[in-house]
């Protein structure tokens, strides 16, 4: 800081260049929430009249969970989308610094994020709390709806226009649709045998056996977000 300056001065500049933008970004991002939401309860409604003929067989659920999550249940797949109510920026070595997007207005790299979350839908409907997910793609949303998506295969190449790219209600259409049809190609392997081979009598006794099995799609497998095989 330099000495010269006066820190109350400072400290009213900070709160009128930084925390209002967040505050911005904030507001901007909790709306997109709120779109995301409503588009996701109509694909739900969309999807539940088509699939009419197999609806004793597959599983459609929309579950609002709060203001800042919400739950999509689809045949044996669970998508969790979260909005965290911070703002973020990037570190340096970021390749969004390395746009003339951002160089020209720093204060574009301040965003919004929600994450997308792919889980077994029988964890919570078999209450198995040791089950794993996995984050699928984090969505992030500046203060002009610019946004971009880092994620696995098409979540992370089909969205990455991040200068010129703009938010609105078909985009998030395409990208809740990518989520789901990402998950559903997404397989479930079966846990390595070592890793399930023991059980205790008391978890048996207790009918606990499906709480010692962790499951997870790719559990005991390798899993890298920088993996498209996966």
């Amino acid at each position: 800081m330099d000495s010269k300056q006066n820190p109350r001065e400072l400290i009213l500049k900070m709160l009128e260049e930084k925390s209002l933008l967040k505050q911005d970004v904030f507001t901007k991002t909790k709306q997109v929430f709120a779109d995301l939401k409503s588009i996701l309860r109509e694909v739900h409604s969309d999807l539940k009249t088509s699939v009419k003929i197999y609806q004793e067989k597959l599983s459609l659920e929309f579950l609002e969970r709060g203001d800042y999550e919400v739950e999509f249940r689809i045949a044996g797949d669970s998508i969790i989308f979260v909005m965290h109510t911070n703002v973020f920026t990037f570190d340096r070595e970021h390749s969004m610094w390395k746009t003339s997007y951002v160089q020209k207005d720093n204060s574009l790299s301040y965003c919004g994020v929600i994450y997308i979350y792919n889980f077994l839908a029988d964890s919570f409907r078999y209450n198995r709390v040791n089950d794993v997910g996995y984050m699928i793609a984090r969505l992030y949303i500046n203060k002009e709806l610019h946004f971009f998506v880092e994620g696995k295969r098409q979540m992370g190449f089909l969205y990455n226009d991040f200068s010129r790219a703009a938010l609105d209600k078909n985009q998030i259409r395409s990208v809740i649709e990518s989520a789901i049809l990402y998950c559903l190609d997404f397989d479930l392997y079966t846990p390595s045998f070592d890793e399930v081979k023991e059980i205790s009598v008391q978890q048996i006794l207790e009918s606990t056996i499906q709480q010692k099995i962790i499951t997870g799609k790719r559990l005991g497998f390798r899993f890298q977000a920088d993996d498209d095989k996966v």
